[in-house]
């Protein structure tokens, strides 16, 4: 994470107001506009995929034990993913 420095883009009044807060603290100010998590990576589409192979696998007679030592998981998560997987469903009506 870069660091901006307050003076140069705070006006002079807003950093004394901080200062009555927090002075010579490093904070933390979130953006406006939260992204939701995975939207700026292709990593939540990597993990809807895999999720997906998974239970594909699994309906077509793989073993938990197998899947997890196929995808290097334990096999909680794989039991996990599937739990998930099966409660998306109901909910979507499949």
């Amino acid at each position: 994470m870069s660091y901006i420095r307050a003076e140069q883009i705070l006006p002079e009044e807003l950093i004394r107001a901080i200062q009555q807060y927090v002075s010579g603290k490093s904070i933390y100010i979130p953006c406006k506009e939260k992204k939701s998590w995975g939207s700026q990576t292709k990593t939540k589409q990597f993990y809807l995929t895999r999720n997906a192979e998974i239970s594909l696998k699994h309906r077509s007679g793989l073993s938990v034990k197998s899947l997890a030592e196929a995808y290097s998981l334990s096999e909680k998560s794989i039991q996990r993913i599937l739990r998930s997987i099966a409660q998306t469903d109901k909910t979507e009506g499949l």
